[in-house]
């Protein structure tokens, strides 16, 4: 497995760990009371899961399963694979630490659009390797 997919993957694994671990403690509030302030952190916890985890170990497994090239370097310019990660992650936690602490709305707006901006950037660098191996 290349390195920046294996970056991807185990901050995946984190945020996977950190999304059911705030669910997990607001279940347990559910049933009983000892820190209503947890509800407030809904919104983060469903930002991890959904984007912290889920998009992110799909463009991991993508930049590792993508079609190669067949010279060197056989994946590319990784510049863009490598923004990808830093600006999801920058937004992932904007928008999750925004929504808990229940600041600007355009605070959650920038968020959004370093993730936005980190789909492209992953589909820049990916759009190059999908190309025909037919004549």
């Amino acid at each position: 497995m290349p390195t920046l997919s294996t970056y991807f993957v185990r901050l995946a694994l984190v945020h996977l760990a950190l999304g059911f671990t705030i669910g997990a403690f607001m279940l347990a509030n559910k049933g009983v009371t000892f820190a209503p302030w947890l509800w407030r952190l809904r919104s983060a916890h469903i930002e991890v899961l959904l984007v912290g985890w889920l998009i992110q170990l799909v463009l991991g497994v993508a930049f590792w399963i993508a079609p190669r090239f067949w010279q060197e370097p056989v994946r590319g310019n990784v510049t863009g694979a490598w923004l990808a990660l830093v600006l999801l992650n920058i937004g992932v936690w904007v928008v999750a630490i925004s929504t808990y602490l229940v600041l600007s709305p355009a605070l959650i707006v920038a968020g959004r659009v370093l993730e936005a901006s980190a789909v492209v950037s992953f589909a820049w660098h990916l759009w190059p390797r999908i190309v025909s191996r037919e004549g």
